[in-house]
């Protein structure tokens, strides 16, 4: 915890002060353009990917970047899309992935995780995503590539996940919203693009 409070310190001392003018509109406005759903690894920082500045996105960080196809109660990851399309009115969402996720490869290795039943029950939301990567997997596929193809495969069935949420379709309808697919690579810092109908191609 030391080296957070140093941090704390060092923000107030010298971040913040050079942001003053900032941080003093944001604490009155709150309109952020993007969604920006991606997975709780500390490896991947969206703001700092993205080179956004506090106020740019609105941030959703789930185990494997997964998005819960909606259903009716409460849920989460559901409000805080909710209140960023219909409340907020974000303009886009990304959906990213990144290399060496940890969540697709229990998934693309078979791990067991009877010791962890919550997060089995949780990567259940990536049973279509298991089935499109086994679809397109070759017969002697790596266990690296399986992995990458999985991670690719998740985020487009997290995509079509995002569309069976209300205020996601209805901003889809209204031509208001965009939905993008994003794989990060964290050892080259390269951006994949993808959407979902398959197709991929380099952003960076």
């Amino acid at each position: 915890m030391h080296h957070l409070s140093d941090g704390i310190a060092h923000f107030r001392r010298t971040v913040f002060p050079a942001k003053q003018q900032l941080f003093a509109r944001l604490a009155t406005h709150h309109r952020p353009e993007t969604l920006f759903i991606g997975c709780s690894d500390a490896r991947v920082t969206p703001e700092l990917i993205t080179q956004s500045e506090p106020g740019e996105l609105f941030v959703i960080r789930t185990a494997g970047n997964l998005v819960p196809a909606y259903a009716p109660g409460a849920d989460g990851v559901a409000a805080s899309i909710e209140y960023a399309v219909a409340v907020l009115g974000v303009t886009d969402i990304v959906v990213c992935g990144h290399s060496a996720c940890g969540a697709m490869t229990a998934l693309a290795e078979g791990h067991d995780l009877s010791a962890a039943p919550v997060i089995a029950d949780w990567l259940r939301h990536a049973d279509a995503a298991r089935a499109r990567a086994r679809a397109t997997a070759g017969p002697a596929e790596s266990a690296e590539s399986r992995v990458t193809t999985l991670v690719r495969a998740n985020v487009v069935a997290q995509l079509q996940n995002l569309r069976t949420h209300p205020s996601v379709a209805r901003a889809l309808a209204e031509q208001q919203l965009s939905l993008h697919g994003w794989m990060f690579d964290i050892a080259s810092g390269a951006v994949e693009t993808l959407d979902d109908v398959d197709r991929a191609s380099a952003a960076a």
